[in-house]
């Protein structure tokens, strides 16, 4: 009897030690560090998004990624020193620099130097396996800066003449979006944007078996053009469906002055002058492109579901810039308008509130900084754009930024957004715009000749030569200054 006592003691401590560690974390357990992709679009406007009020345009994806996450409502590129803008935009996410330091810093890349200081190399340091697949358009080898590739695209795909200057009327019908002898998002036998999304799900499959973090960055073409995609998705968009934008006008009074004339590659896509039918197919394609994008979208966030993967990891999706397609009667983004210079921006992962909106001016580029602090990294001295995390969390109401600071090319454009006003300049003819963005946000009522407008301008041209400082803006606006003093 007392032998039986004693193997039933023995038998409770073995098993109750066994139920108390399982139910224990180890005082020496490591805790992974959480995964980070980045989904990133071309040329997509925030009018491009159906969530973000363009009820045309179907992205259920991108709506729900809205609805699992939180959303900059307010987020922007500060532009580009040539017509290329995605160029600029991503050589200042993946410097951390602004527009003019980062334009000198691609420089340096183009000659295998500053590499160290990119974000995936931090990344790569702080302990992440990295990852980068499509549109790349920067002066550094992808392949030299993050640990792995897949395919590496240019900065469009190819085109063709016949994606020019159409359609001229409804018995234009050339072109169809879905015809494959045209090239472009078809060279290859697989649709550019299905063949990105098929690297990312191999990778991502791969990734789940392995105990290091990843960081993906995940880049598309599209909605760039050639607006190409599947018929199926051109016909979800019927003509008589799609409205003419409120700020649509035949020519832009100041587009040659403004270095987005006649001979911009952007702007010979559609007819001159615009017509109404013209803009209704070119959005048509454009909305078409974007639902496909969508989809593929879909899918990557598919398999993270069914790798177990969504809990410990965040997604970041955005765009490197928007696009006119008709508004003011331009095509391209080589402008200052928000349907231009305007993205989405939405961040899902944990901790992160859900269908929480933020309407404080943001850049683009402030993603690289805020994965950064997620990832444990302590932000570099050279990074100039900044971690979203504490308007996230509610801790900061008011933003980094006081005013939003645009260009275009060295002397083409520059803009400032502040206090609910856009102050928008064309140094070459010395032309000023000013926009009361509270009561006027699709920017159709320029102001700036108006008497109670002066000061409102004085004060935002002071400002806006400011930011040129703090910049590396070297362009010389003192005697415009003067002039409207």
């Amino acid at each position: 009897m007392k032998n039986i006592s004693w193997l039933l003691l023995i038998v409770i401590c073995v098993f109750g030690c066994k139920k108390n560690n399982e139910n224990s974390e180890p005082e020496n357990k490591i805790v992974k560090k959480p995964n980070i992709i980045f989904l990133f679009s071309d040329d997509q406007s925030f009018k491009d998004v159906h969530v973000l009020g363009n009820k045309e345009v179907k992205t259920p994806t991108m709506d729900k990624l809205a609805e699992e996450g939180t959303t900059f409502t307010h987020t922007y590129n500060m532009g580009g020193w040539n017509g290329a803008i995605c160029l600029a935009s991503r050589a200042m996410v993946i410097s951390g620099r602004s527009v003019w330091r980062a334009q000198a810093v691609s420089k340096e890349f183009s000659k295998n130097k500053e590499l160290d200081k990119t974000w995936p190399r931090l990344m790569e340091n702080a302990g992440y396996e990295t990852y980068a697949t499509g549109k790349w358009h920067i002066s550094a080898k992808a392949d030299s800066i993050f640990n792995h590739v897949g395919h590496v695209l240019p900065g469009m795909p190819g085109d063709s003449p016949e994606g020019y200057n159409r359609p001229q009327n409804e018995n234009d019908t050339l072109w169809k979006p879905w015809k494959r002898e045209f090239g472009g998002y078809w060279k290859g036998g697989k649709h550019w944007s299905e063949m990105i999304k098929d690297d990312a799900v191999s990778f991502i499959d791969s990734a789940a078996t392995k105990e290091k973090p990843f960081f993906m960055y995940i880049a598309f073409n599209a909605p760039h053009d050639p607006r190409q995609s599947p018929k199926k998705y051109v016909d979800m968009y019927p003509l008589d469906s799609i409205a003419i934008p409120d700020s649509f006008m035949p020519m832009y009074p100041y587009a040659e002055t403004m270095g987005a004339g006649k001979n911009l590659r952007d702007e010979k896509l559609a007819p001159f002058p615009r017509t109404e039918y013209s803009v209704k197919v070119n959005r048509q394609e454009y909305y078409a492109l974007t639902t496909h994008l969508d989809d593929q979208l879909k899918d990557i966030i598919n398999t993270l579901e069914k790798q177990g993967l969504m809990e410990n990891t965040y997604i970041f999706f955005s765009s490197d810039h928007g696009l006119s397609v008709g508004e003011h009667g331009l095509i391209g983004k080589q402008n200052m308008y928000d349907h231009s210079m305007r993205v989405p921006l939405m961040i899902v992962g944990p901790n992160i509130p859900k269908g929480k909106k933020i309407a404080t001016d943001v850049y683009m580029q402030d993603v690289m900084a805020t994965t950064l602090e997620l990832a444990g990294i302590e932000k570099p001295k050279y990074v100039e754009f900044n971690s979203l995390t504490n308007q996230i969390d509610g801790t900061d109401s008011k933003g980094s930024y006081d005013a939003i600071y645009g260009t275009y090319e060295k002397k083409s454009q520059r803009m400032i957004r502040r206090d609910g006003y856009k102050l928008i300049v064309y140094p070459k003819s010395e032309k000023i715009l000013l926009y009361n963005l509270k009561e006027d946000p699709q920017e159709l009522k320029d102001i700036a000749a108006e008497p109670q407008s002066k000061e409102k301008i004085k004060t935002l041209f002071v400002e806006l030569m400011e930011l040129q400082k703090q910049m590396g803006d070297q362009l010389d606006l003192s005697i415009i200054y003067k002039n409207i003093s």
